[in-house]
């Protein structure tokens, strides 16, 4: 008898020890957080998925992305359509890097968190995996933003038939409070090859038709109702959005801002939203270390 009472203390010792190491159950999640990061881990040899809250949400005021209103304006448009239960559609952010595609998906958070908006952050190795998201989120009140971040593939990958089939083909896969929003510096999400494109026929009308490959590179985007393209900046608009982060950090306005912002974009080869943001960090801290000195 003592043995066995032993035996079950034991096994009790061992229960509690590895209770926090199990993937959260979905009545223990808090779905009050803002925003989650979907996370896939063994788990005795055995792979489970739980939705991890994200401790610190980078939130990003609309006001301050500048330069791509018509972008903005369409989007928020969307996801407010979305959040109150009307008719939207996904979303697929594609063209140059640095141009503020992520950070307009998060100011879409910032916006309507409170009126229930969350978002579920999603690597491209864990698109497989969609359709168990969709089944632990299909019954709550929330609306979810599944955001997928600098999408692209390569033939034959899993992802990618994966998220096809939650975009259009799959009826069981589709849910009222769920959506998708994607970036990605391919139109088409995929490489395309010169020799796709020699494989095109025509017929004897002089009607193109594209070749196999080409269409199932194709197939993927167009399931996306929404296609908002970003282009690079001229250097008055990067200067603009420099101007724009530096006041936001506080820093100061002079010609000697002027010259070492355009210094910092040539020296980074680029003239992105994101090298402004980074300037304007560079440039504030500087000038405030001085002045403490």
């Amino acid at each position: 008898m003592s043995q066995r009472k032993e035996f079950y203390e034991r096994f009790g010792h061992f229960i509690e020890k590895i209770e926090p190491l199990l993937p959260s159950s979905p009545d223990e999640i808090d779905w009050s957080k803002p925003a989650f990061r979907w996370r896939q881990k063994s788990y005795f040899g055995v792979e489970l998925g739980t939705l991890e809250p994200i401790v610190e949400v980078a939130f990003v005021d609309p006001k301050n992305i500048q330069n791509v209103e018509r972008q903005k304006e369409i989007l928020l448009s969307n996801t407010e359509q979305f959040v109150k239960g009307l008719p939207a559609n996904n979303v697929l952010l594609t063209g140059a890097r640095g141009t503020g595609k992520s950070s307009l998906i998060r100011s879409c958070l910032s916006k309507f968190y409170p009126e229930g908006l969350r978002l579920i952050e999603v690597d491209k190795a864990d698109l497989k995996y969609l359709g168990e998201i969709t089944a632990l989120v299909r019954t709550r009140p929330e609306k979810f933003i599944i955001f997928c971040d600098d999408l692209s593939f390569e033939p034959g990958e899993a992802a990618y038939k994966a998220l096809k089939a939650i975009l259009d083909g799959s009826i069981s896969a589709s849910s009222e409070n769920m959506i998708i929003y994607a970036t990605s510096n391919r139109r088409h999400l995929m490489p395309e090859k010169m020799q796709d494109n020699l494989a095109c026929g025509m017929d004897e009308t002089g009607l193109i038709h594209p070749a196999e490959t080409v269409e199932e590179q194709m197939s993927l985007s167009e399931r996306f109702g929404l296609w908002l393209s970003f282009y690079p900046f001229s250097q008055e608009e990067f200067l603009r959005i420099a101007e724009g982060w530096t006041r936001h950090f506080n820093g100061p306005i002079n010609e000697e801002w002027k010259v070492e912002a355009l210094q910092f974009a040539l020296q980074r080869g680029s003239r992105s939203g994101r090298v402004a943001y980074q300037f304007a960090r560079d440039w504030t801290g500087r000038n405030k270390l001085k002045n403490d000195k």
